[in-house]
């Protein structure tokens, strides 16, 4: 293999690590919010949330079936996302935390979607065309899951004493996580060199533009910064993702090339 055909490969498997990321990022996090239908707390909720889910796979379809093309080994969606071991899996690890109550499952929606704003608003400029589009669909649907999110903050968060400590404790227990967002490595700073992706420290500050205002209408107090650093976008990640992925992938596990 030529230095040349070396470097384009190379390329390439960085270009498919950064949307894998991405991808990864929205299929678990609407897994996990896929476990509260016929839980939560109201009606209305339970629909609310589904809904958001559905958006978030929705999203991971695409982006998987992009990453699986710049890829070029054949793999589609599905294979992409019932497939794989746990370790190929690029989600950080905040979205693969079990659900604990209600008030943890709004606040990470807050932090997520939040994130997921920035993110996409930046992504529309990618030198990848069809990683602008998705950011272009995916933009509004982030939005209206912000919005959603930030309501139940304020409602929850300024609310009864117990549904308040509630959410400070959820902030609490996932504010570390965030860290990772906004941590780069070399796939994050290669997709930026090449103007497919930004840099993760970049969205760090419209990512505070939008939570930090919700948490103060909110009454709710953000942590200090620790030098606590997960690393799920890295591959290494938390029991909790193997346990998620039995039930996910038991079907195209126990029945591979099943057709519906």
């Amino acid at each position: 293999m030529t230095a040349v055909a070396e470097a384009a490969g190379a390329t390439a498997q960085a270009h498919c690590e950064y949307v894998l990321r991405l991808a990864d990022n929205a299929l678990i996090h609407g897994q996990r919010l896929s476990e509260w239908c016929g839980h939560a707390p109201v009606l209305e909720e339970d629909l609310a949330l589904a809904n958001v889910a559905l958006d978030l796979i929705g999203q991971a379809r695409l982006l998987l079936t992009h990453a699986g093309k710049i890829e070029g080994h054949g793999r589609d969606e599905d294979r992409l996302a019932f497939l794989r071991d746990q370790g190929a899996y690029r989600n950080v690890t905040m979205v693969e935390l079990p659900n604990v109550d209600f008030a943890h499952t709004v606040m990470r929606n807050l932090l997520m979607s939040a994130f997921h704003v920035a993110l996409w608003r930046a992504l529309r400029a990618s030198s990848d065309a069809g990683l602008a589009a998705i950011a272009h669909k995916s933009l509004k649907e982030a939005g209206y899951h912000l919005q959603h999110a930030a309501e139940w903050s304020v409602r929850l968060g300024d609310g009864t004493s117990d549904s308040h400590q509630r959410m400070q404790t959820a902030l609490e227990t996932l504010w570390p996580y965030a860290a990772e967002l906004f941590t780069p490595d070399a796939v994050d700073d290669h997709a930026s060199t090449v103007g497919i992706g930004v840099t993760c420290a970049s969205l760090e500050e419209p990512w505070h533009a939008l939570v930090d205002p919700v948490l103060g209408e909110a009454t709710l107090i953000a942590p200090a910064a620790t030098p606590f650093r997960s690393r799920g976008k890295a591959g290494v990640h938390t029991e909790h993702l193997g346990h998620l992925l039995s039930e996910m992938q038991y079907l195209q596990r126990a029945y591979p090339g099943a057709q519906w």
